[in-house]
Parts: structure tokens; sequence; C-alpha cells
């Protein structure tokens, strides 16, 4: 029926039921499970499901490699949930916050038994909600039916796992002018994922020619950076750095990609902060929590260039993963245009990691 959720729905639907703690069904080979955040676990929902069966707790392979638990499925750790393991104890294995001051957290059990899929993809949405990416599984005999009785999302695995990994479609929106300290000739356009996802904004200084490379950024959101005038990064520095140049030339394109904190979102970003005055660099942070260096998708910039018409840029940029993801999403680089400002006391060793460490040419 036409009026039904499709999968995109359903997943969305998905996603902020497990940012209110609220369970969804996963089914796949066989098998189906009913999944919950830890982050937002409650006491009264983990008894709800010990009273359907034994828990296991997933966890990215980066989390386990500091909880020293074996994570046997490569990518992914499963944990036996001992039955007197309450909310407390499992918050404490998905979040480091407390890891220096409570470091022994086991001896945790690992699973090896049974097929990792269900778990691999509740890790995948519990990321894409921008929760801590650690999730409970409770198997069940009949998802489905489970799923219709207690009103909750049900997600078939053949559909779920390749539409987390493909690029939403983007809309333009509308667009509007805006003039600007960079520039009087400012337009603002407004893109929206069909996931229902945060929308992005590509903002066009001049009236560039589509048929030349176009001077061009892409700029993550740092509301820490851009709006507070955070000194702990150069994110600010660049953004207006790379308006100024774009009006100072007369022409550009700057993309303001809705993918904070390296696409974990700002309460994790936060949660890396936190980590970071306890000693470890950005990347050490990311990989405590149980992300990757970075988390975003560049795709949505190569995407948003081609709807409005570019096929070639001069990318303003010091990442050179940004240029080999723009070349291989077909949008040719013809010239890296550096953009290095920024750099502070409080900052210089955050530099310094994404040179390293990010490859960051600076």
């Amino acid at each position: 029926m036409t009026l039904a959720p499709t999968i995109t729905e359903r997943l969305n639907r998905a996603r902020g039921d497990l940012r209110m703690g609220v369970p969804v069904v996963l089914s796949g080979g066989g098998r189906a499970a009913l999944v919950v955040a830890v982050e937002a676990l409650t006491a009264e929902r983990l008894a709800g499901l010990r009273e359907l069966g034994v828990a296991e707790l997933a966890l990215t392979a980066r989390r386990a490699e500091t909880l020293k638990a074996r994570a046997y499925d490569g990518d992914l750790a499963r944990i036996m949930v001992p039955l007197d393991a309450g909310v407390a104890w499992l918050r404490a294995l998905a979040d480091p916050a407390d890891d220096l001051r409570m470091p022994m957290k086991g001896p945790l059990r690992s699973v090896r038994e049974g097929g990792p899929d269900l778990h691999r993809a509740a890790v995948a949405l519990a990321k894409s909600a921008h929760l801590l990416p650690a999730a409970l599984l409770v198997t069940v005999p009949n998802g489905l039916a489970l799923a219709a009785e207690l009103g909750l999302t049900f997600l078939p695995m053949d559909a779920v796992a390749p539409a987390l990994l493909e690029l939403s479609p983007l809309h333009a929106v509308t667009s509007a002018r805006l003039p600007m300290m960079a520039s009087d000739a400012g337009r603002v356009h407004i893109f929206r994922p069909e996931d229902g996802g945060d929308e992005h904004y590509a903002i066009e200084i001049g009236q560039p020619d589509r048929n030349a490379p176009v001077l061009a950024r892409l700029h993550s959101a740092c509301f820490t950076g851009d709006v507070l005038g955070s000194l702990k990064c150069d994110c600010g520095p660049q953004l207006r750095a790379a308006l100024a140049q774009m009006g100072a030339e007369g022409a550009g394109v700057l993309l303001y990609l809705n993918q904070e904190g390296r696409g974990i979102g700002l309460a994790n970003k936060m949660r890396a902060y936190s980590l970071q005055d306890q000693g470890f660099d950005t990347v050490e942070a990311n990989h405590r929590l149980g992300f990757e260096d970075d988390e975003r998708d560049f795709r949505i910039g190569a995407d948003i260039l081609r709807r409005m018409g570019f096929s070639s840029v001069r990318l303003l940029t010091n990442n050179p993963k940004k240029l080999a993801m723009m070349e291989s999403c077909g949008v040719k680089v013809v010239e890296r245009v550096p953009l290095q400002v920024g750099k502070t006391a409080q900052n210089a060793e955050y530099l310094a990691t994404k040179a390293a460490k990010s490859g960051h040419l600076l």
C-alpha cells in the first residue's frame, strides 16, 4: 500500500525511537532481536528486555580495544551481559567518561557463536542517531509478531543494511539572496535529504560560471568554532577565510554540511572534548568513544555541487581525503587551494595530530 512507510522512513522512525529509549526490532537470517541504544536505556526497559531473553551488548572494535574485550567479529564485539548487571554497568562500558577513574570493568566475556549481522546493524543505527555506538540486543522468536503486538518499529535486515550505506538523495528546497560581510552578492541554498536527516546548505558567492572550475569549500558544521569562537580548533577562522577569499575573487561556493564533530554529533563531540581534557588527542578520544577518526560522508558535498551544475572545482582544503572523494564522485579537482589559518596556542597539538594521524597538509 502506498500509504505505508518505506524502509527509509522506517529507518528514520527507528532513529527517533532509539534516541528516546524505545526498542526497535531487527530481523534477518532467520533471527530477530529487540534492540535498545545503551545511552537511552532505563532500568524499567532493561527489566522488560530480560523477561524475553538473555541480553548481549554490541560494541565497536574501537571501544572493545579500550575495554580489553575480544572483538571476534572484526569490527565488532558482542559481550555477554551478566544477569546482575544494571544500567550503570552497561553505560560504563558504552561511555568512556570514567575509564581512567574506574579502568577495571571486566572480566568481559565475548560471544563467538552465531552471526553478528543484527548486532552490526544495531551499532550502525545507534551511530546514525548520533548516540554512543553501543546497543543492547535480546533475541526473540518472532520479531514481526512482537513488533506488531508492542507497536514497535520493525526493520528487515536485507533492506536495512544497504539503506544504511547508501547516500540519501538530496533535494533543493529553496534559496534566497543574503548580503554578507564577505560579499553583498550572496545566496543561500537549502538541501534536504529524503531520509529525514539534517539539512545542508550551499552559500553561493556571486554568479560562478558553471563551465569553469569554481572556488569551493566543504565545511563541516562546528557549533563551538563557527558560533562560539572556540580556540580548540581552526574551524571558525577557516569558515571566515574561505568566504572572504570567495568574496575577494567575486565568486565561489561554500557547502555548509551538518556533520558536527566529524560526523558524530555535538553531544559525542563534547564527550570527545572531555576525554581530551584527560590527556587524549582528538583521534584517541574518538576511538575510546567507539568511533573512527572521521565518520563524515563527503559524498554529500559532491552531490550538492553536481546538483548546482558544477563539475570541477578549485578546492579550499588541507585534507587530501576530500580531494580523493571529490574525484571518486565525479567532481574534478583542478587545484587544491591551501587554507592554513586559525592556529592558536590552544589548538597547536590538535592541528599537529590532524597532520600526523589524519594526513592533513598543514
